[in-house]
């Protein structure tokens, strides 16, 4: 079933209107017709299986035929702080994150980031990094849109996951992966976490300190070293499974 948003103020009762893009692009591209199918979310965690009951150059009506309040979304908020990574490697992290259930993704500046972006190229780019976004969670089903904030420092990535439970931090020197195991384990039922993960040439030793006085805990995710857009990747995995269906 083909999956869509819709903004609170179309959602009534017995019925959605879908306005916007997503007017072409049921009519014209996927031609769908009179009494198909849809599901819509309204990106707060509720889901709706609906039923076309008229469309227009407008919009298109929706009639509601189920709702599911219990939405998609793991019972824990997964932040994840990306330090910026050479060329498109954000697209690909943004668009796996979303499918892997992350709630948000904070764009990091860090000391080893190749990546430098003035204020204009960085709008364009989280314009960008939101459009993906939105697809990635029309595809995956999510009942949310994660969203992609701005670029941040890594002080204010940081002050950012001060209101978290759990700060997450994976570093290539870190041994002991029973500690890895047990802090996992210790994430208790709606805790919300940050991941912190370092761009292509890792993070410099002040910000590894930074972040352990700020309360992370620092972690291994084996004896491999993983890329930049792998080890993000692999601990939200991991994060997933633990806390999928709890």
């Amino acid at each position: 079933m083909y999956h869509f948003f819709a903004e609170h103020e179309n959602i009534h009762d017995t019925h959605i209107d879908i306005v916007g893009s997503d007017v072409n692009h049921i009519r014209n591209v996927l031609r769908f017709r009179q009494g198909d199918k849809l599901l819509i979310s309204s990106g707060d965690n509720v889901d709706y299986e609906c039923c076309i009951a008229t469309m227009s150059d407008e919009y298109i009506r929706a009639d509601i035929i189920r709702e599911d309040s219990k939405g998609r979304e793991l019972p824990s908020r997964i932040i994840l702080f990306q330090g910026l990574p050479k060329a498109d490697k954000m697209e690909l992290i943004i668009q796996k994150a979303v499918e892997l259930g992350a709630y948000s993704i904070v764009p990091v500046a860090m000391k080893r980031s190749v990546v430098k972006l003035d204020d204009k190229k960085a709008k364009a780019k989280v314009l960008r990094w939101n459009s993906i976004s939105l697809s990635a969670a029309k595809q995956s089903k999510r009942s949310i849109i994660p969203e992609v904030t701005e670029v941040k420092t890594f002080k204010e990535a940081l002050k950012m996951s001060s209101e978290l439970d759990k700060i997450l931090l994976p570093y290539e020197c870190a041994d002991g992966m029973d500690k890895t195991r047990r802090v996992i384990e210790e994430i208790g039922h709606g805790e919300s976490v940050g991941i912190f993960i370092g761009p292509e040439g890792g993070f410099d030793r002040a910000e590894l300190d930074e972040a352990v006085d700020a309360g992370a805990e620092v972690i291994t995710l084996g004896n491999r070293i993983l890329r930049t857009e792998t080890a993000g990747m692999m601990l939200l995995s991991v994060l997933m499974f633990n806390m999928e269906g709890k």
